[in-house]
């Protein structure tokens, strides 16, 4: 399937969720990224959901991630320049939801993208070979080639992992582990 088929396909599966799926599945999705990455005293990037979207609580995450000593910071998106940068994240205090309904930081200190030890990324669909398809516009793509060398790109999921992504560009990113609620695959 092509990417546009994936992101049509998947947004319908996550329309049939209910809502206490929705956070069943982001609890057991948070869990099994605490059990299979060791985040403390890690500087993490964690997505904030797009209630709209259904995506994964990732709050859940930034408290268990805070509770073990991980600086968490995330993006703030420039619909402009389609680059984004990255707050620390200390409270909730510091959100404002922007014109496409993602929570982003009014303020904070910045963390550049090379800190990073791991970086949570938000996706549709993921095949089994780290391929992901996200929502189209490269944000991530184009944040993650800044990144260090050895950090992991890790993905969210709900659901199980495709064959194959029929559309994928050689500026597309790949992932090194998704996690979904019945395991963690590593790509690497």
């Amino acid at each position: 399937m092509t990417k546009a088929e994936l992101r049509q396909k998947y947004k319908e599966m996550r329309l049939q969720l209910s809502p206490g799926e929705l956070e069943r599945l982001s609890e057991t999705i948070v869990e099994m990224t605490l059990t299979h990455f060791q985040l403390s005293e890690k500087t993490i990037s964690i997505f904030l959901p797009i209630e709209r979207q259904r995506e994964l609580n990732t709050y859940l995450l930034w408290e268990r991630a805070m509770g073990v000593g991980a600086t968490v910071a995330i993006p703030k998106t420039n619909f402009e320049t389609f680059e984004m940068r990255h707050y620390l994240f200390e409270s909730t205090d510091q959100l404002e939801i922007n014109q496409k309904g993602i929570p982003e930081p009014k303020k904070g200190k910045v963390i550049a993208a090379d800190k990073f030890d791991i970086v949570f990324v938000p996706l549709l669909a993921a095949d089994v070979k780290g391929n992901r398809v996200g929502y189209g516009k490269g944000f991530y793509d184009r944040f993650l080639r800044k990144c260090a060398p050895n950090c992991l790109f890790v993905g969210l999921h709900y659901f199980d992992l495709e064959q194959n992504i029929d559309d994928v560009l050689p500026t597309d990113i790949r992932l090194n582990a998704v996690v979904m609620p019945s395991q963690v695959i590593r790509f690497d």
